[in-house]
């Protein structure tokens, strides 16, 4: 699914939420491959207790990563599929 290009101004700060409704987080930044600038993977903080039971990568810091490739929608929220995060 390709999902409309939209600023990053509008990602940040946004909750992230599956699409049955589990809030996992807030969008703090996002990763990127320098080279390409294909889009790797959202950075949350303030994770939820959910969301730190799942099995997700972290950044040094500890904040949790959720795979790009797992956006489903951007809107009011930031919709990702749990099954698309392993």
């Amino acid at each position: 699914m390709v999902i409309e290009k939209k600023p990053l101004k509008e990602i940040l700060l946004k909750n992230v939420v599956t699409k049955e409704g589990r809030r996992l987080g807030v969008v703090r930044d996002i990763a990127f491959e320098v080279k390409t600038g294909e889009l790797i993977s959202l950075i949350l903080t303030s994770p939820t207790a959910y969301a730190q039971s799942l099995n997700l990568e972290r950044t040094k810091e500890g904040d949790l990563l959720i795979p790009y490739s797992s956006i489903i929608a951007i809107g009011d929220f930031v919709v990702v599929s749990e099954e698309d995060m392993s």
